[in-house]
């Protein structure tokens, strides 16, 4: 009987671990190597934002809300300010929403360099990590020259955006794009076809079509799995998005090596998306709208509700918004793209893997700790 009880063990994974992805704790239980049941943890980072959220202004929380995903937060800026203007009736000027677009496909390829960056910790791989991490800074510093941040911007705003682009930004993005896509080759060789990759992840971590559905998976999980380009940039453009051209990645067997392919696909699909921003953003006119009465910390939204997404890197990311008129939101939900797989999936898909391949499922799928813990 003792040596029943000793069989199992509870062992904690994350926030320390140097192969999870933010701010995340699993509690699992284990028989050996093999997790036996998992205990997800997501609240050891930020916390509670959708009720933070009706007790700010308007406007003031434009700096709260980018932390709900740290490594990718303008889709939270972007969704909020989409929810303002709908509800307000803002028309946001044609420039102003160029520079969102280019924004938002900026941090896509910034996150998914930092995902396939950090195959590295959990597979021992540690150059991947250091390619992927020092060629996202590079896209930081972009950030920087534009917004004066690297990680929170706060730059997208109900209206437009906070000012318009430096003079030679459009260059500078041209030339980072051209040497990235340079590199992308060498980036293929190390990771989509290092043995050590292989081994870790074909045939792992596997998500089948009807654990999607089941878990309500959108993004690369669903478009992995089901062979469906169902993406919002495509079935429901917003912004601009009807007027560029790009595909959208798709596989029908979702392993977690299928899913790297993917990510590395969707980072070429953005360079194009880009390239194409720049060539079609006009060099003049307003970036920002006129929104309320000029003073923006007595914003008043008028009474009614709406749904907003947009499509992150982990899929549909959504805020449900309700004002009753007055200067704060009245309620405010949360979709976090990475809900299914990071919580569900993790109590109920996650048992039966080893003990290394639990980073390799949080990198894989995507898993944004706030998102969840909200």
């Amino acid at each position: 009987m003792e040596v029943n009880k000793l069989k199992e063990v509870k062992l904690f994974l994350g926030p320390q671990h140097p192969g999870m992805h933010g701010n995340y704790s699993v509690h699992m239980y284990v028989d050996g190597d093999i997790i036996k049941k998992a205990r997800p943890m997501p609240g050891m980072l930020h916390r509670g934002f959708e009720k933070l959220m009706e007790r700010k202004l308007w406007m003031s929380n434009m700096a709260i809300i980018p932390r709900i995903c740290v490594i990718e937060p303008d889709i939270n800026e972007m969704v909020y300010a989409m929810g303002v203007e709908a509800l307000a009736g803002v028309e946001v000027p044609e420039k102003a929403t160029w520079i969102r677009m280019m924004i938002l496909e900026m941090a896509r390829v910034a996150t998914h360099l930092f995902a396939l960056g950090g195959i590295g910790g959990p597979t021992g791989l540690y150059t991947s990590m250091y390619w992927a991490v020092a060629e996202r800074d590079l896209i930081l510093d972009l950030f920087e020259k534009l917004t004066g941040a690297r990680v929170y911007h706060i730059f997208i705003v109900p209206g437009g955006v906070r000012k318009d682009l430096p003079e030679g930004f459009k260059t500078q993005l041209g030339t980072y794009l051209e040497s990235l896509e340079k590199k992308l080759p060498e980036y293929q060789e190390l990771l989509l076809k290092h043995p050590i990759i292989h081994t870790r992840s074909k045939d792992n971590i596997l998500l089948p079509a009807e654990v999607v559905h089941e878990l309500g998976v959108t993004g690369i999980g669903m478009r992995s799995a089901t062979g469906k380009a169902y993406d919002l940039r495509k079935v429901k453009p917003y912004a601009f998005y009807d007027q560029v051209e790009f595909e959208v990645p798709t596989a029908t067997y979702s392993d977690a090596l299928t899913r790297i392919h993917l990510k590395f696909q969707e980072i070429q699909q953005s360079i194009r998306i880009l390239k194409q921003i720049i060539e079609k953003m006009p060099d003049e006119g307003p970036v920002k709208a006129p929104i309320g009465t000029g003073n923006a910390l007595k914003l008043r939204v008028p009474a009614g509700m709406v749904y907003t997404a947009v499509e992150s890197t982990r899929g549909e990311y959504g805020y449900f918004i309700v004002s009753n008129g007055k200067e704060k939101p009245y309620r405010i939900a949360v979709r976090g793209a990475s809900y299914p797989q990071g919580l569900l999936g993790i109590e109920r898909y996650l048992p039966g893997h080893r003990i290394d391949d639990a980073p390799l499922w949080m990198d894989t799928m995507g898993v944004c700790s706030p998102e969840i813990d909200r």
